[in-house]
């Protein structure tokens, strides 16, 4: 697994940087300029202190969060908002953590793990059985 984590790519997006459109990456994107758009990424991405995002969504393996991001999210692993961020918009995720100082403005879901089911192998009724809603499960 470490030579699994070497191998990831980190790109860095520079104060300097303005970007606008739809954005797909897979391994490790930092942000610390502007972005405009969507962002669609199996990776994880992290928005720097003197990053400003404006985005219709953002889905990303995890996301942590210095700077100011409006607009919806959806993580499954997790979405870190750090002391001093400012995020307007929806949450998705496995785990969430929101520190002190934060200005947060919208709602949090959270989503379950999914079953370690291969889809495309499965039936999609047996991958429904599979499937335990929180609220299905006895108290």
């Amino acid at each position: 697994m470490a030579d699994e984590k070497q191998k990831k790519n980190l790109t860095v997006f520079g104060q300097e940087t303005e970007f606008n459109g739809v954005l797909e990456f897979t391994d490790s994107l930092v942000i610390t300029g502007k972005f405009y758009g969507e962002i669609r990424a199996i990776g994880d991405l992290e928005i720097e202190k003197s990053a400003i995002c404006d985005v219709e969504k953002i889905k990303a393996n995890s996301i942590v969060i210095s700077g100011t991001v409006t607009g919806d999210m959806e993580a499954p692993e997790r979405v870190e908002m750090c002391s001093g961020s400012v995020v307007h918009g929806d949450v998705t995720t496995g785990r969430i953590r929101i520190s002190e100082n934060v200005d947060f403005e919208g709602q949090v879901s959270m989503i379950e793990s999914v079953p370690d089911v291969d889809l495309f192998k499965v039936a999609s009724e047996e991958y429904k059985k599979a499937i335990v809603l929180k609220s299905d499960e006895p108290k």
